[in-house]
């Protein structure tokens, strides 16, 4: 207690409460830095993405501003990506690292602005708290490829901070300076393009500029008012933007395939969704369970369901309508929460999902203003209310602090976030899909294959997960249903890439290389700058002695991904059977570079060394080579012909032993042992 009368007579309570808010959230996200990237969308946006992967460069930095892909326009949400990377490397916890920060940042941006534009601080630091520590928000925090979300948030709060700081005296430099911040925030994520909405409610609650019939200023803070129509045709810039963006990002989502036809989506199951999925989130505000990175599309809503929503926020907007005179805040909080919600609420659906708590991560904030300043105005004559309003917002945020401690927890890897939502959620095709493929990640085929097949059934005609399945039956040398799959999948996707590659590895391990050229070919086509395929078409080539094609595919590979161990290493063996040892020397020391755990390449620099009569160095590659795959016949192979040039020839009869165990037929080393035992007299 003599702590606070200090902090209370040295008007230091306002950095106090900055510094709470900052801990308790750093507290309940504590458990990120040491979380994994997910196999849900943060494979495109950073660790198999070249672009973002190779940092910045003038390459990527034009890529990021010329991009739609994969789903919309957001050249600074890529370039946050390119700097992590660029410092950080693919070290997961320091990306999740920076996406908390900035969350952190919100938090305090969300405080400061708000006390700023009402006086008030308690009320504002309420909402600050729902803000920062509600779990229907982990997910924007704790998904790495959702840093667009706490992205384009920071400079959603700046915008309102400068937007504050030219009601109080506009100029048409602080004006310029709100429509940078608000440029910058589209930048990042279009759906920020309610922005300006949000500041005309601003304009009539807390700004008070708004000039109304009958209203009058309710406290000293008001500025000078305008007409509506005035305060419209100021933010017309603004709107301009906004609906540039918008026209944009439609035509981007519509070239790549994100929306979602008529036809799959009937207009009618929409508004029934959107209705639902309005009063949903607001469930989930108060009540956040079962909360799942992806909730299915459902295949049917019952009337009474979507009418009874529609009624329910009906009666809600009228009754806060009919408050708006005495108090602004409920009208002002509703519209926040319903018109930032409208880019996302499935109108216009993108993607798969019924819904996402990610989409709340904004929008609740109106919520959180009527439940901020409503509960004591309705509570204001009861002479317990203070205390009573104290006890219950330090219950609240625990609880809903301990509930966001758990959800980040399931966040962990890939792994425990679909077997999560897979028990929270039914029918769930996507999760299957992709706990599937993070168990066929650590070679839990069997496993992985039973989650596929559990899509398949769930949604038949689903070409991704007819490609994965055909991976993981390749992996248990089941080549024939593997291309089965490929082809299912291709006969859905006659476009798909990834599936044509796949198809074309599964013939060139039938020896059927010009077939597996032509789906490379097709593959390369479809997708200039994959990567993956050009070095397939690479290896098919130089299977026929066509080296210098060969070449020029494993080159093009590089070109694209710098960082593309496996293509240096293929590009090294092209240029040593060509007698070219130096550069092969060089790439297959770049491929261990990038790849420490790169047993071939490792194996490839031996024979280098080696052919140099560097023989200590050689056998050290080649016993790392078989630290990573101790089964490496090969390896086992050349080291022992090593030992025995050095003279250790115990050692090397050792190793032509086990390359003999692993590999039978190996008729080499047989011969090879044979002579060394001669030479050690044991033959």
């Amino acid at each position: 207690m003599p702590l606070f009368f200090h902090i209370m007579q040295q008007n230091l309570l306002p950095y106090a409460v900055y510094l709470v808010l900052i801990f308790a959230t750093l507290a309940v996200f504590h458990q990120l830095p040491s979380h994994d990237f997910v196999n849900y969308d943060d494979d495109l946006f950073v660790y198999e993405n070249p672009q973002v992967q190779n940092g910045f460069s003038k390459e990527g930095v034009i890529w990021a501003f010329t991009s739609f892909s994969p789903d919309y326009w957001k050249p600074l949400s890529w370039l946050s990506h390119m700097l992590d990377c660029e410092l950080f490397g693919l070290r997961p916890g320091m990306h999740h690292l920076t996406s908390l920060l900035l969350h952190v940042a919100n938090s305090v941006l969300l405080l400061l602005v708000l006390s700023r534009m009402t006086g008030a601080l308690w009320p504002s630091s309420f909402v600050a708290a729902l803000f920062a520590l509600h779990p229907l928000h982990v997910e924007s925090v704790a998904w790495v490829a959702e840093r667009k979300d706490v992205l384009s948030a920071f400079f959603w709060f700046l915008t309102i901070w400068a937007y504050s700081r030219y009601a109080e005296r506009p100029r048409s430099g602080r004006y310029l300076f709100v429509l940078l911040l608000f440029a910058l925030g589209l930048m990042a994520k279009p759906m920020v393009v309610t922005l300006p909405f949000v500041l005309l409610l601003l304009d009539y609650w807390p700004l008070e500029r708004m000039k109304l019939p009958g209203m009058k200023p309710k406290n000293e803070r008001s500025m000078a008012q305008s007409s509506a129509f005035h305060l419209v045709w100021e933010k017309i810039p603004l709107f301009v933007v906004s609906g540039a963006t918008t026209v944009v990002t439609v035509i981007a989502q519509r070239q790549v395939g994100a929306l979602k036809s008529i036809e799959s989506y009937p207009f009618t199951h929409r508004i029934a969704n959107a209705l639902v999925s309005y009063t949903s989130y607001i469930g989930k505000m108060i009540w956040p369970h079962k909360l799942a990175v992806f909730y299915p599309y459902p295949t049917a809503i019952p009337l009474w369901q979507s009418a009874g929503a529609g009624l329910l926020l009906i009666t809600i907007s009228l009754l806060l309508m009919r408050a708006a005179a005495n108090r602004p805040y409920l009208v002002v909080g509703w519209l926040w929460y319903v018109v930032t919600l409208l880019p996302v609420i499935g109108l216009v659906q993108v993607g798969g999902q019924a819904m996402a708590d990610r989409y709340t991560y904004l929008s609740l904030i109106g919520l959180f203003i009527i439940i901020a300043w409503g509960v004591p105005s309705l509570l204001a004559n009861w002479r317990h209310a203070k205390k009573a309003i104290a006890l219950a917002t330090a219950v609240l945020l625990l609880g809903f602090a301990t509930c966001s401690v758990l959800q980040v927890r399931h966040w962990q890897n890939s792994i425990s976030l679909f077997r999560h939502t897979n028990k929270v959620t039914s029918n769930n095709d996507v999760a299957h899909n992709h706990l599937g493929i993070a168990l066929a990640s650590q070679g839990e085929f069997e496993q992985a294959m039973s989650h596929y097949a559990e899509a398949l059934r769930i949604k038949p005609r689903e070409q991704y997960v007819h490609n994965n399945l055909g991976i993981a039956l390749v992996r248990q040398g089941r080549l024939e249903e593997a291309m089965g799959h490929y082809g299912a999948a291709l006969r859905i996707k006659p476009d798909f890439a990834k599936a044509h590659n796949n198809l074309g590895n599964a013939l060139a391990m039938q020896g059927k290389f010009e077939e597996a050229m032509s789906h490379y070919s097709e593959a390369l086509r479809i997708k200039p700058d994959f990567a993956e395929a050009h070095n397939n078409l690479g290896n098919a080539l130089a299977r026929q002695g066509k080296f210098e094609e060969a070449m020029s595919h494993y080159s093009e590979a590089l070109r694209i991904n710098p960082e593309y161990a496996g293509a240096h290493n293929n590009l090294g063996n092209t240029l040593a059977m060509q007698g070219q040892f130096e550069g092969a020397m060089s790439h297959y020391s770049e491929a261990t570079r990038i790849n420490p755990e790169h047993a071939q390449a490792h194996n490839n620099l031996g024979n280098m060394l080696a052919r140099k009569g560097r023989l200590e160095e050689a056998a050290n590659y080649y016993s790392e080579a078989l630290r990573i795959k101790p089964n490496y016949a090969k390896a086992h192979y050349n080291l022992a012909n090593t030992l025995a040039e050095m003279g250790r020839l115990d050692e090397a009869i050792g190793h032509y032993s086990e390359a003999l165990r692993i590999k039978p037929d190996y008729t080499a080393a047989r011969e090879n042992l044979e002579l060394v035992l001669r030479r050690h007299g044991k033959l």
